[in-house]
């Protein structure tokens, strides 16, 4: 075999495995995107199951709702915020400035596991807002949130371009911060989203009582199905242990 065709083989086979490579990477961002994605209904579940049955449609709409609002704010602008491209001359940047409503982005299987990660930390607030907040306002807050306070922390954090990030080319502290996993991004996103959520709408109407000795006491309010419950816990174990 001459060299000229020894060439052509050898491009071909690379090519080949780039098409591979690149194939293999998009299956596994779309399988992982299922995954965390599924936590909505591992959270929609064990919702259900800890609110009394007069507010179960309520709820379960909020849990759709989340999905919703984040479609809406991470598909316009929240992406382009947190992975958008950026014209600082230090390579530092507050937000992004690039791909809004996903122009210029060829690689949609990318914003598929983004957007499932934005849509979880939207719904990590679901379960303290539960009996107590109006679907108006519950999908205002969906869409804020991931339209910018979780991208912002994205970007800081997980883009290169951030100035928290671990790969900024000057980043904090000579090592920036590493997030595993979303503990950062995700969880304390949510986690701090309920907490404020929960001080400004106080406890669900007839929470508590005074009673007779003056002392503030609390109603039992008891979830109205167990079996749901733990059929949410099983689907986030699922999902939290395949996809690690």
């Amino acid at each position: 075999m001459n060299t000229y065709r020894q060439d052509q083989l050898l491009q071909c086979i690379a090519g080949s495995l780039d098409d591979t490579n690149a194939g293999v990477n998009t299956f596994f961002l779309i399988y992982a995107a299922s995954l965390v994605f599924f936590m909505q209904a591992g959270f929609a579940m064990l919702c259900a199951g800890s609110v009394r049955i007069k507010n179960l449609q309520n709820t379960m709409l909020k849990n759709l709702l989340d999905a919703c609002g984040a479609s809406i704010g991470f598909y316009t602008i929240g992406y382009a915020f947190a992975w958008g491209g950026s014209y600082s001359e230090d390579g530092t940047s507050f937000l992004g400035t690039t791909n809004f409503f996903l122009m210029d982005v060829e690689q949609k299987a990318f914003w598929l596991f983004q957007f499932a990660f934005a849509a979880t930390s939207a719904t990590i607030v679901a379960g303290t807002l539960a009996e107590r907040c109006q679907m108006m306002a519950y999908l205002l807050y969906s869409t804020a949130l991931t339209a910018f306070i979780y991208p912002v922390i994205v970007h800081a954090i997980w883009n290169k371009n951030g100035f928290l990030s671990s790969f900024n080319v000057n980043p904090l502290l000579g090592i920036g911060v590493i997030d595993f996993a979303g503990s950062i991004c995700v969880h304390i996103t949510g986690g701090l989203t309920a907490l404020i959520a929960a001080f400004v709408l106080g406890p669900r109407k007839g929470r508590f009582y005074i009673d007779n000795a003056g002392k503030r006491k609390a109603n039992e309010f008891p979830g109205h199905s167990v079996a749901l419950k733990v059929l949410g816990v099983l689907i986030l174990w699922v999902s939290c242990a395949a996809g690690i």
